[in-house]
């Protein structure tokens, strides 16, 4: 009996592990989509990407000093690939200044606010949206 009984958990517990094998993203064929930092402003303004599709989100920095990407909302809906999950603290993501950073993600439909959360770089105009369809 005790065998039978460990042999019906090992079976549930590979079955479980599946849905989490079939859940991995494939970024292959992924969107590329480029956003521009400079001295307070994103080019585009409006950032447009697909809702549930896998998509590279790179962040260019091509001001000297550092500018952040802070869409609170829109990374706490998208699914972030995990090998990038660091690079997002706190809704935002650093850039410093000539660098440029690259997510890996799967966004949820909405729209969301978009700024730069240095001292006055919003102030000066460093805003946008996220608009995911």
């Amino acid at each position: 009996m005790k065998a039978i009984l460990a042999f019906v958990a090992l079976a549930l517990s590979a079955a479980s592990a599946v849905p989490l094998l079939a859940q991995v993203t494939d970024y292959s064929r992924a969107q590329a989509v480029e956003v521009d930092l400079s001295n307070f402003k994103f080019t585009p303004a409006k950032v447009e990407l697909r809702a549930g599709q896998p998509q590279l989100l790179t962040l260019i920095n091509k001001a000297s000093g550092g500018h952040n990407f802070a869409a609170r909302e829109f990374f706490a809906a998208a699914d972030i690939a995990p090998q990038d999950a660091g690079l997002v603290r706190k809704g935002s993501v650093e850039v410093e200044g000539g660098q440029s950073v690259t997510i890996h993600l799967v966004p949820k439909a909405g729209q969301y606010d978009l700024k730069c959360t240095h001292f006055g770089h919003s102030t000066f105009g460093m805003t946008g949206v996220i608009v995911v369809r």
